[in-house]
Formats: C-alpha cells, sequence, structure tokens
C-alpha cells in the first residue's frame, strides 16, 4: 500500500484548514512543515502537521477535527453512541 503524506495547516479558533496538501516522499512533505512553521511561528493560533495515511478520506475519517465543524463531530459521536446500544 502506498502511503501518502499531507500537510495540514488549521486555525485553531476559527476551526478551519487553511492548508491541506498532499506529498509522496516524507521528507518533503517534513520540509513543507518546517516551511509552514516558521511563517507562522509568532500565532500561537495555528497549527501545522503532517499526517500520514493511504487517502486523503482516510485522514476525514481518522482525523475529522481537521475537516469538519464541531456540530458534525458532535453529530457524528451521537450517532456512534445510538449504534452502540
Amino acid at each position: 500500500m502506498v502511503m501518502r503524506h499531507f500537510l495540514l495547516v488549521f486555525n485553531r479558533p476559527a476551526g478551519e484548514l487553511i492548508t491541506v496538501r498532499e506529498y509522496a516522499v516524507r521528507s518533503e512533505a517534513l520540509q513543507a512543515r518546517f516551511d509552514a512553521e516558521r511563517i507562522h511561528r509568532h500565532d500561537p493560533s495555528i497549527e501545522v502537521v503532517v499526517l500520514t495515511a493511504a487517502s486523503e478520506a482516510d485522514l476525514h475519517r481518522t482525523h475529522a477535527r481537521y475537516f469538519e465543524d464541531v456540530g458534525e463531530i458532535a453529530r457524528r459521536g451521537l450517532t456512534m453512541v445510538r449504534e452502540a446500544g
């Protein structure tokens, strides 16, 4: 399975992604992360991460907080609770 590397730049207070960029090579993704951290180093509200997954769809499932608003996360959580019985 080919894994992909995703740079995410996330504005915490706004709950929104500023950047999502895919890289095939991990070292390139990490260099992009360091560059983004340098750009945003004086803004503690900005989170910069590199995540690895088989696809962006997998990231949406495993790291929903970056892709969904609070209401969507709460609704999904309630559905999971109901289904669990």
